[in-house]
Formats: C-alpha cells, structure tokens, sequence
C-alpha cells in the first residue's frame, strides 16, 4: 500500500472516502482509492470505529471492490 500524502488526500473527491467528513469543509474517513487502502480501511475501522462507522466502511468497500470480503468456499473454518 501507498502512503497517500497530505496532497493527494486532499485531491481525492469525497467519492473516495467510506465515511463522509464530521466537519463543513472535510472529505471523510478511510479513503478507499485502490484494493490494498480499502482492506486497510477495514481492518481500521474493525478496531477503532463504532458500530456505524462499520457498517458504512463495509458497505463502501463492498460496493466499490465486491471481490473483498467474499466468503470463499472452504473458508467457513
């Protein structure tokens, strides 16, 4: 994964992020550019967000890469 300088973060538009901005003038949480932001992305929100913020990240990721997060078959265990 790319680390994603203060430039680009501000470049992105607001499509790009899972979790729209908490202040006026924000673009959001959790940017979601490519594969490897949206797993991290995840994983983040898995440990720092509540409840809310979980179901919005999982839904950004899913609608935008729905390859991540699929079961596989034989991944019940």
């Amino acid at each position: 994964m790319s680390k994603l300088t203060y430039g680009e973060r501000k470049a992105m538009p607001t499509s790009e992020f899972a979790v729209p901005a908490k202040r006026e003038g924000g673009k959001g949480g959790y940017p979601i550019p490519n594969k490897s932001h949206a797993r991290n992305a995840l994983s983040r929100v898995s440990a720092y967000g509540t409840s809310d913020e979980k179901a919005k990240v999982r839904a950004a990721v899913h609608r935008k890469f729905p390859s991540i997060g699929e079961k596989k078959l034989g991944d019940e265990f």
